[in-house]
């Protein structure tokens, strides 16, 4: 199958594809004039990677999740591992949201909003820390 076909199936674009090679996620065989020529495996570790990714998955992670994908004698723990810590990121980044979402919605409540120019909005955002 050659670059696009694999990118319509795997569902990612083409630069992303090439990248993954980059970086060595996948290794599609070569023919003599240099076209990519890939395997239905390709095609599943693709798709593998961009549902790992949307889940927000880190290239590191992505790394990892791939190698243990590809050994049968995994250990489903490992799995667990990584992707117990990625949701301790995700919420750790929800929480960091929530206050950020707090704080401005404060900010906001706290703003006239009307023709003066005095502003909490900027107030807050000029103070130092």
């Amino acid at each position: 199958m050659n670059i696009g076909e694999v990118a319509k199936m795997a569902e990612l674009p083409i630069k992303t594809i090439r990248y993954y090679e980059e970086i060595g996620f996948i290794q599609p065989k070569r023919s003599a004039n240099g076209y990519r020529s890939f395997r239905v495996s390709d095609v599943h570790k693709l798709a593998f990677l961009g549902r790992a990714r949307s889940l927000g998955f880190s290239i590191e992670d992505c790394r990892a999740l791939l190698q243990l994908y590809e050994n049968d004698t995994r250990a489903s723990a490992d799995v667990k591992q990584i992707a117990q810590e990625h949701l301790a990121r995700i919420d750790a980044k929800v929480k960091e949201l929530q206050a950020m979402r707090n704080t401005l919605s404060d900010l906001i409540d706290a703003c006239a909003g009307d023709d003066r120019p005095a502003c909490p909005i900027l107030s807050d955002l000029a103070t130092l820390s």
